[in-house]
């Protein structure tokens, strides 16, 4: 009853409570954040990853325009079920170049963290134009507009220059090259040496399968990398972090 009593003095006085609820909030803030100020890097390093393409970013801009992440998270967290049903937990590495991150908190669709190679161009095609006609109980809206809107490389230049401003390493190269590679990566003819010396590993695909550069091949393009960076039959984490 001693303690309720003391309890209850502070209960009823707002500006003590308020002092000792800062007092409470500021030491639990330092015992988290104190700590990364003592690590070389907060994000592991991890083979692969590298900064998406001029026609991948394009991409999630419209994947973030449409609001695709309101449904859809890009987070696996590493509990027995979600490893089993959309594969290896998620890392931090995998989101280090996304401005903001879509981990996302809501799925009323699958998880997308490793739906790129899952499906064929074709697939996304089918499933963005007539979400129901692929997945019968589908709720998603059509987005079948995206196949009609024509894509310019105009403004990707500016888009990296933005990116490159809070982190992501795009070189004085990359920034060159933008358009080309912008438009070389719809186009499985198109040569694209410079863009694999530039970014490594990366599908060229007429992706919506016509002659004309729409929104979705460049949605189709960002849909296809998520999760293929990283090969995860060779991963293996640090154990000294």
């Amino acid at each position: 009853m001693a303690f309720l009593d003391k309890h209850k003095i502070i209960e009823r006085n707002a500006t003590l409570l308020l002092v000792l609820s800062f007092l409470v909030v500021t030491i639990g803030g330092l015992v988290q954040i104190v700590p990364l100020f003592y690590l070389q890097n907060t994000i592991e390093t991890v083979e692969g990853m590298r900064p998406y393409t001029p026609l991948e970013l394009q991409g999630r801009q419209i994947y973030i325009r449409e609001g695709c992440y309101v449904c859809h998270s890009q987070m696996i967290r590493p509990m027995r079920d979600e490893v089993e049903r959309y594969g290896h937990y998620s890392l931090a590495a995998e989101s280090m170049y996304d401005h903001p991150f879509q981990w996302g908190s809501k799925r009323t669709g699958p998880d997308l963290a490793r739906v790129g190679g899952k499906y064929s161009d074709g697939w996304h095609v089918d499933h963005l134009t007539n979400p129901q006609a692929v997945v019968p109980e589908s709720v998603m809206p059509k987005y079948g507009y995206l196949k009609e809107t024509a894509l310019e490389p105009g403004y990707i230049t500016d888009l990296m220059a933005a990116n490159r401003l809070v982190g992501v390493p795009y070189t004085d190269d990359d920034m060159t090259n933008a358009a080309a590679d912008f438009t070389a990566q719809a186009d499985p003819n198109a040569d694209g040496t410079g863009l694999a010396d530039r970014y490594g590993r990366v599908t060229m695909s007429n992706f919506d399968g016509q002659a004309e550069l729409t929104e979705m091949d460049a949605l189709i393009a960002y849909l296809q990398v998520l999760g293929t960076m990283v090969d995860f039959s060779t991963f293996t984490p640090d154990a000294s972090r």
